[in-house]
């Protein structure tokens, strides 16, 4: 493997980990990396490589909002409580190292709830949200591994 390979294959590993924990943006990290490699090797196949992946990414980032957005809609859990909840992971990702940001998203979700539904219900409507924002980072990094074994795909191939 060339330098610039390794390096590829170390920023798709690190925008994967972004994904899995949503510190970095990963998707952008995947496809910034594919695109310096396509930059790099200037052949058809870098672009056509770096062409699937976009199209792989960008189906995965709307895909992303459409199903748990659906899922949390059915639920009747309404967009404020996502709001509130997002608010205490960034306030919570600086608060408590780490470990605060999802400790700070239940945490709001499950107030907004509380607030919203009542103490009988919140609980059942936090675990909803955490299950839609679950399935939104499963099909991110599904999205962002293909495009990774595209990637790798490509530099057989070259």
């Amino acid at each position: 493997m060339s330098p610039t390979e390794i390096i590829v294959a170390v920023a798709i590993a690190v925008g994967i980990a972004g994904i899995i924990v949503p510190v970095l943006p990963g998707t952008l990290l995947v496809l910034g990396a594919i695109l310096v490699w396509a930059l790099e090797i200037g052949t058809s196949t870098g672009w056509v490589v770096f062409s699937l992946a976009t199209v792989l990414l960008a189906a995965g980032t709307v895909v992303k909002y459409l199903v748990p957005g659906r899922q949390l809609k059915a639920s009747g859990v309404p967009n404020k409580t996502l709001l509130v909840g997002a608010v205490l992971a960034f306030v919570g990702f600086f608060v408590i190292p780490v470990v605060g940001m999802f400790i700070g998203f239940v945490l709001g979700v499950y107030v907004a709830e509380r607030a919203r539904v009542g103490a009988a219900q919140s609980w059942p409507s936090t675990k909803v949200a955490l299950k839609a924002v679950g399935v939104s980072i499963m099909i991110e990094l599904v999205a962002a591994f293909l495009a990774a074994v595209a990637w790798v795909v490509g530099v057989v191939v070259t």
